[in-house]
Order: C-alpha cells, then sequence, then structure tokens
C-alpha cells in the first residue's frame, strides 16, 4: 500500500463521535439531518470521496465534544445505513452505535404532502413511514401511502 493511501487524513479527537462509511457525497446531508450549520461552536471535520475498499469511496465526519443521540441513530440512517458510528473519550473508542433501519421510521420525519392528516393539528397522529425498500431506499406515510422524495428528508427532520 502506498504511503498517501496508509496516511492518516484527519487529527484524532479526545472526545466527541466519528461516523464512518457515509455513502461518498451524502455528508453534507448527513450534517444537515444532524443540525451541525456553519455556526457550530465545537470542531467538525469532513473527509470526503476517501477510498474505501468496501465501497470504492466514502465520507468521514468527526464532531468534537457532542455524542450522538439514538434519535439522530434514526436520521442518520435514512441517509447512510450502512455508516459505522464511534464514540470517542479520552482518545479512545468507548462505544460503537449500531444505525438501524427497522420495517418504520417514527417521528423522525413527516410525511411530505401539506394534505396528510398528520398535518392537521386538532387530530395529532405520530409521524409513521413504512420502509417500502431498503435498497434503494424507498419510503411511504403510513396514512395517506404517498411515496417521500428522499431529497426532501432534511426539511421534514423533527
Amino acid at each position: 500500500m502506498s504511503n498517501e493511501h496508509s496516511m492518516r487524513r484527519v487529527t484524532a479527537i479526545r472526545n466527541g463521535t466519528v461516523i464512518d462509511h457515509i455513502p461518498c457525497g451524502q455528508s453534507l446531508t448527513v450534517l444537515e439531518m444532524l443540525g451541525v450549520t456553519g455556526s457550530t461552536s465545537v470542531p467538525v471535520s469532513l473527509v470526503m470521496n476517501v477510498p474505501s475498499k468496501k465501497m470504492g469511496s466514502k465520507d468521514i465526519i468527526k464532531v468534537e465534544d457532542r455524542e450522538l443521540t439514538q434519535s439522530e441513530l434514526d436520521r442518520l440512517a435514512l441517509v447512510a445505513p450502512d455508516a459505522h458510528v464511534a464514540i470517542i473519550r479520552a482518545y479512545s473508542v468507548a462505544e460503537k452505535l449500531t444505525i438501524n433501519l427497522g420495517e418504520e421510521v417514527v417521528n423522525v420525519v413527516k410525511c411530505a404532502m401539506s394534505n396528510c392528516i398528520t398535518t392537521n393539528l386538532r387530530e395529532p397522529l405520530p409521524h409513521r413511514l413504512r420502509v417500502v425498500s431498503k435498497d434503494p431506499l424507498e419510503l411511504r406515510c403510513h396514512y395517506c401511502g404517498r411515496p417521500q422524495n428522499l431529497d426532501e428528508l432534511v426539511n421534514n427532520v423533527l
């Protein structure tokens, strides 16, 4: 292996979260879904198009001083269901978190259709999207049955 490929591209972090094996080009969407913006006060490292034996190429995100919640993992599953998440404490991997895209996504994102029953404030219902297919990802609203535009999911995060 050449020296260039074995070299670490981003420095280690003391405490925080590392999200690895993000599909190439999806890291900006991941950051948006997690609410990480340019005004975030903690350091964020982003590496795109990194060579990967498993995926061909991938993206990696490191967010210092922040650990992902289960709700954030559920959001991540919609964009990067095969990503690996590691919680770092004192420069060591303290936990490896599992991303699980089940058969239904509840109260993670809302239906994109403006006339869906879930938009009626007088009848509060949980936001439920059925996973019709995982590869490629296809979601349908449990109530109105309409397919969801995956590009709009970022705008519909709860």
